[in-house]
């Protein structure tokens, strides 16, 4: 596909003009959805309203509102990315939603959609102790949505982001400073736990590279623009959970937990470790997420 873009800009008019337009291409060129919509018409609207500096939820009244020249240039150009590079629009316009919260991304850092959020909303229950939470680690934290969704749930913790990408962490700042958090989140640079010698956390929650070869070689295109250090983790997507699981009751305290997505490597971990007690939370969205207590970790620690 190549845009005739200044035929389009010529002829288009409205934003309603260039959302029709949008989901045309779409379905011509079969995009795939999944990285903040599932759907071409959701996919369409944000792509046109992000364009046009409005936000996502802007009041349906505008849709016949009539764009500049340089915004129909712009939403043009956001349609070829989208499209013909088949970036995903949360790259394309620089934002994605989680929780309700807004996050820029960018591609060094994956594009947040973790069922992970169902469980912060619920506040971990109900395998988190009750009681007040003091510190939490988001480790592999990426842009930092999980950890800064905790913060928000959590309004008395402390929260550190860990990631080993230096470039992912300035994501994560960027974030933890457009939510005016800097007080209570910290970003920290580590390979794991090498750099958090001395730190103990009430809970650990971790979305940590688990994609296994053959699952990412068959992956649409949209993924090839999300970093493979995040995405990756050797043959069967397990080589850096293994480590979680091996290091983490050393960092958790004694009525701790820790909980990991793991996406459909689920199925590698069960049969590898079925005598641990890993819990498989049910979600309404997503699947693949296990929760495990700091008394289990210690317990079973020689087994990872």
């Amino acid at each position: 596909m190549s845009i005739d873009q200044e035929q389009v800009v010529n002829e288009l008019y409205t934003i309603r003009d260039f959302v029709r337009w949008s989901l045309s291409q779409f379905s011509r060129e079969q995009v795939f959805f999944g990285h903040g919509t599932d759907n071409a018409w959701d996919e369409a609207v944000q792509l046109v309203l992000g364009a046009i500096d409005l936000p996502w939820d802007t009041n349906p009244a505008v849709m016949d509102a009539r764009l500049t020249f340089g915004e129909r240039k712009r939403v043009v150009e956001f349609l070829r990315q989208r499209v013909e590079e088949r970036k995903p629009l949360p790259y394309v316009i620089g934002e994605a939603w989680y929780l309700g919260m807004p996050f820029y991304v960018n591609e060094n850092v994956l594009i947040p959609r973790s069922p992970i959020a169902e469980l912060i909303q619920a506040r971990f229950a109900p395998w988190l102790r009750s009681g007040p939470v003091e510190r939490i680690l988001d480790l592999c934290a990426g842009s930092g949505c999980i950890g800064i969704g905790c913060a928000d749930v959590f309004e008395e913790a402390e929260v550190d982001l860990v990631d080993v990408s230096v470039e992912a962490l300035e994501v994560a700042a960027r974030n933890v400073s457009r939510h005016g958090l800097e007080e209570r989140v910290n970003v920290i640079q580590s390979d794991l736990f090498s750099a958090l010698q001395g730190r103990s956390y009430d809970l650990i929650v971790s979305n940590p590279p688990y994609v296994d070869a053959a699952d990412y070689a068959c992956m649409p295109a949209e993924f090839g623009h999300e970093p493979e250090l995040a995405l990756t983790s050797g043959e069967d997507g397990l080589d850096i959970t293994r480590n979680i699981l091996r290091q983490a009751c050393e960092f958790l305290r004694e009525d701790g937990l820790l909980v990991v997505e793991v996406g459909n490597s689920e199925v590698h971990l069960m049969e590898e470790f079925p005598q641990v007690p890993l819990i498989w939370v049910e979600l309404e969205h997503g699947n693949g997420v296990f929760a495990i207590t700091a008394k289990d970790l210690h317990q079973y620690r020689n087994l990872f």
